[in-house]
Order: structure tokens, then C-alpha cells, then sequence
């Protein structure tokens, strides 16, 4: 007797809820995530393999700004540049829209989010605008998405959010709250400069503040925006100057739990190349080093994580998208190059006709 065929095989297994879940390895394992802009000024999110080939695009409503790789499932959230009001969820294997998140009445998206360890809960930035309160909206992603509320980010203005794991192995939240107070009705105009006060706070995965960064006096205009986390669980965080131009600041800096702060490459005076502006940071696979994009300076800057200074410059017209790699960083532009950095030396992998925006997400 001939036996069971496949096809009434996977039914049964549907019917007893036991079918196979889709996962990464399905796609043949896509790197990177990334926002972008086609020429005739559509927005989209596109998936890329490890040479910057694109594998998917998912057309968006709006020009997106960054997004989160599921942990385990092959989906990803796209979120709208700030003050966004969409983060789309999407299946990866093919680009398709599983649901459209949309923040509750009185917030606005501030263009990030992270999922929890286990893959259950999104945790997303937000502003309760008419107060100014930094807000993480929480999301159940094992049950279609559904909000299930929010608590306080630990500042003003949250925009980056990472999920870091300790060396004992215990997770948390940590958020660059970057102090910019905004309005929906103002658009992306600053409202509250002359008491601009950043941090960087670390949360517990169900709220409570764990601990606090809050820069020296001389720092209070250098908003922190964007956020690494290295293997080891020190957090990069890369800031943007909203003081008065030629400051030759500090922009990358590493922080963790308990310490003191380090910022990189302090007395080095190609500081100001980076204009004030720290696009994107991120760790090279190894820790030792930790280079920050300026799409303003039209550069990339490479420091060492132990001495703190800068090893390598990198000249590279509107370049913003970053992640390290197993022997440097890869890199995009908004003139649709992708391109790896190795010991300073720049290396193109190829064009496309996408204008990339501002972040390369690696996907887990």
C-alpha cells in the first residue's frame, strides 16, 4: 500500500498545529535590511544578501528610516522616518505586507524598534507628543501585532533602541533618548533647545530604569541618537551636535552599566570632518573597533575601542548606513553604492539605482 503523500502529510500537521515555521534559512540566509528611495521617488525597505544584492523590496507609504529583523521568523518592521505614524510589518519572503502599525492617539514613531530575545514582543519608540514624555510602546508579536501598552523611555525625544545582553547573559533595553522635544504640527523642527538634556538609559525588558548616562555640561547639545551593541555587551552610541557650527566635539562614545563613559578620538582635530553629525555606529565583529558614518562630512571614521583613537578616515560622498562584518564594515550611500571597509581601504561591492537611507540592519 502506498503511503501517505506529502501534501495530505503537511495537512495533518497543520490540523494538529505542528507544521514547520518559516525561518531565516528559508531565504537563503539575507544579510542586511535597509530604507531606501527609487529614482522616481518611491520609498521602499529592500533585503540584501552579503554582496548588496537586493532580494526583496516592500513598497512604503513614506520615507522609512530604519527596522528590526524578527529573531527568528523571516519578518521585519519598517519604520517611518520621525514623527512617522506607520511601521510595517513584512514577510521577507517575499516582500509582502503581513500588517501597517500605527502609534495610539497623541504619539508619533520616532523611527526604531527592537524585538525581545525570544521573538514575542516588539518594543517600539515613540513621543506622547503633547507632553513631550519619551514613551516604549510594547507590542505582542506572537498575536498579530496587538498593542499591549507602553512605559517611560527615561528621557525626551527616544530614537535608537537596542536590546543588549550582559556577559552573564541577562537582556535589557537600551535606549538613546536624544532630549529633541518634537510636535506632529511643527514637523522636525526642535523645540526645546535651550534645555536640551540627552541620555542614554538602560530598562529592564518590562520597564524600570536600571541605569543612566547623562553626558557632562559641556555635551548637553550632543543629542544621542544611535546605538551598538558589541558581543561583549558595551554600547556604542554615536550623537549629533545641535550647538553652533565648528565644534569639534566628540560623536562616538562607549558606555557601560556602573562606568564612566569613553568618548572616542576627543583631541584628534579630524573631529570636525564629521561635521557634528553621526549618522550611523557600529561595532567590527570583534569588538576592537567602532566606526561612525557623517552623511554631512560625507565620511567614515574608525576608532580603536581600547585606545580610543581614530585609526582610519574614509572620504565617501553621502554615506550614512553602517555594520560591521567579519573582517570590517560594509557601508551604503544615497547614490546606491554598497561598499566594505577593510584596514581603511575602501572596496566597492556594487550600485543600485535605490537612494539608501540612513541604516544597514543586519539581520540576526
Amino acid at each position: 500500500m502506498a503511503g501517505p503523500s506529502r501534501r495530505g502529510f503537511l495537512a495533518g500537521l497543520l490540523a494538529a498545529g505542528m507544521a514547520p515555521q518559516a525561518s531565516w534559512a528559508d531565504l537563503g540566509h539575507p544579510a542586511y535590511l535597509s530604507a531606501g528611495k527609487t529614482p522616481d521617488g518611491r520609498f521602499l525597505l529592500a533585503g540584501l544578501d552579503r554582496t548588496g544584492t537586493i532580494l526583496f523590496r516592500h513598497p512604503l507609504p513614506a520615507r522609512g528610516h530604519a527596522a528590526t529583523a524578527h529573531p527568528s521568523r523571516p519578518e521585519a518592521v519598517a519604520f517611518a522616518r520621525r514623527p512617522g505614524q506607520f511601521a510595517d510589518v513584512i514577510d521577507c519572503r517575499n516582500g509582502a505586507a503581513l500588517t501597517r502599525l500605527t502609534p495610539p492617539k497623541g504619539h508619533h514613531f520616532y523611527g526604531h524598534g527592537v524585538f525581545s530575545p525570544d521573538g514575542s514582543r516588539l518594543f517600539t519608540t515613540e513621543n506622547a507628543y503633547e507632553n513631550g514624555d519619551g514613551r516604549i510602546g510594547i507590542w505582542d508579536a506572537s498575536a498579530g501585532y496587538r498593542r499591549i501598552g507602553d512605559y517611560a523611555s527615561g528621557g525626551i525625544g527616544p530614537h535608537d533602541i537596542r536590546l543588549r545582553t550582559s556577559p552573564d547573559g541577562q537582556h535589557n533595553l537600551v535606549v538613546a533618548n536624544g532630549g529633541i522635544q518634537t510636535h506632529p504640527d511643527s514637523g522636525r523642527a526642535k523645540l526645546n533647545l535651550a534645555t536640551l538634556q540627552p541620555n542614554l538609559s538602560h530598562l529592564s525588558l518590562d520597564g524600570p530604569l536600571e541605569d543612566q548616562l547623562i553626558l557632562n555640561a559641556d555635551m548637553r547639545l550632543n543629542s544621542i541618537r544611535h546605538l551598538a551593541i558589541s558581543a561583549t555587551g558595551t554600547v556604542g552610541f554615536a550623537m549629533q551636535w545641535q550647538g553652533d557650527a565648528g565644534a569639534d566635539l566628540p560623536i562616538i562614545g562607549l558606555h557601560n552599566p556602573g562606568s564612566a563613559p569613553r568618548l572616542m578620538a576627543e583631541d584628534d582635530p579630524r573631529l570636525r570632518n564629521l561635521n557634528g553629525y553621526g549618522g550611523s555606529v557600529a561595532f567590527s565583529r570583534d569588538g576592537a573597533q567602532i566606526a561612525v558614518t557623517s552623511p554631512r562630512g560625507g565620511v567614515v571614521q574608525i576608532a580603536d575601542c581600547t585606545s580610543g583613537a581614530l585609526l582610519h578616515e574614509v572620504r565617501l560622498t553621502d554615506v550614512c548606513g553602517l555594520t560591521g562584518t567579519g573582517a570590517g564594515f560594509i557601508v551604503t550611500t544615497g547614490a546606491g553604492e554598497v561598499s566594505t571597509i577593510r584596514d581603511g581601504t575602501l572596496t566597492h561591492l556594487g550600485r543600485s539605482d535605490l537612494a539608501w537611507d540612513n541604516h544597514l540592519i543586519p539581520i540576526p
